[in-house]
């Protein structure tokens, strides 16, 4: 009977560990280049990286969420357009706004919800601007002082999070330990592709628990908190057919998409979901342009799991399609710039 339970416990155990880990291996990796035609797969994450570690890293609410509304319906500014450009790269066509291109880092907390909004925030201020206001806007006073848009680290709503730039606003606030800005990001970063063993690793560290919500300048002490508040006139979610319209007219929007664990390999190319690949859940990006590479149109994003991950933080995704259902997931606001 002993010998029965100890069989029954190495059983489960591999069992789990195989779920932790199966998607990671070299073996996986070969047999999904294998099959796949617009994208290439590559090691980003070690190959024991837990499977609870990188379902935390996904914290976006918000995937297919615009079924709710409200939709942007109708906007003047879109009748100055002339055409639709085949390929466009918002870095390239507002050279001056450098937070277009910053690839962040989210560490181990699925905040990318904050870090999607408060990144095309802070790009349409800039482009609104023509350059005056250049600088991050706090992920972190989005993700710990907005109690209605979400959890933290365990996740949040972008739609939600649009509405507080509205109504309550968000300070500046760069990168972390950067003192750049109010709210400086206060999750450090982490490594992916380093021995669990080892200090930095994310593996070797907790997921991040919910901070307390400041409202002093911890970064640049010489700012007023009260004032360096910044806000949008509106929210709303985008219907697929005016995406680009929007991005060309006032710059970067927040992306939601279903993330399957094929993608967690995503190094080049545009991404397709294999045929086999397993949900893992909804994530956050920041999507600043398009294009077609081998005919296959796609949509191009920035992702926040540091520069290492993908092609250089970035990633294409297949366009026109609902691919991961990130056409009907997409949040925008105007800034208010008086």
């Amino acid at each position: 009977m002993a010998r029965l339970l100890m069989l029954s416990s190495v059983i489960l155990l591999s069992a789990y560990l195989t779920e932790q880990v199966h998607f990671l291996q070299p073996e996986y990796i070969n047999k999904l280049n294998e099959e796949i035609s617009t994208w290439e797969a590559g090691e980003n994450f070690p190959p024991d990286t837990p499977i609870e570690y990188l379902k935390g890293l996904l914290g976006s609410h918000g995937v297919e969420a615009a079924a709710k509304g409200p939709f942007k319906t109708h906007d003047s500014n879109y009748f100055d357009l002339y055409h639709i450009p085949k390929n466009f790269d918002a870095r390239k066509r507002w050279k001056r706004c450098k937070t277009i291109g910053v690839i962040r880092d989210q560490g181990n907390c699925g905040s990318c919800w904050a870090f999607g909004t408060s990144g095309a925030f802070s790009d349409r201020l800039c482009i609104a601007t023509d350059g005056d206001f250049n600088e991050l806007l706090s992920a972190e006073d989005l993700a710990f002082c907005c109690n209605l848009c979400g959890f933290g680290c365990q996740g949040g709503y972008p739609i939600f999070a649009w509405e507080h730039f509205s109504t309550n606003g968000i300070v500046t606030g760069g990168g972390y330990d950067s003192k750049q800005g109010c709210l400086p990001y206060f999750v450090p970063p982490c490594l992916h592709d380093v021995p669990a063993e080892q200090e930095d690793s994310c593996r070797s560290q907790p997921m991040e628990s919910y901070h307390r919500c400041t409202k002093k300048c911890y970064g640049n002490t010489t700012i007023d908190y009260k004032e360096d508040h910044r806000y949008t006139i509106n929210a709303y979610f985008l219907r697929p057919d005016s995406i680009q319209e929007e991005v060309l007219v006032y710059g970067p929007v927040e992306a939601s998409f279903k993330v399957y664990d094929d993608f967690i390999n995503y190094k080049s190319g545009v991404y397709v979901k294999s045929a086999n690949a397993t949900y893992l859940g909804g994530h956050s990006v920041k999507l600043i342009g398009w294009g077609v590479e081998n005919e296959t149109p796609y949509w191009l994003l920035v992702n926040s799991w540091n520069e290492n991950w993908g092609d250089q933080g970035t990633f294409k995704i297949r366009r026109g399609k609902n691919e991961c259902g990130i056409e009907y997931s997409m949040t925008a606001g105007v800034p208010v710039t008086d």
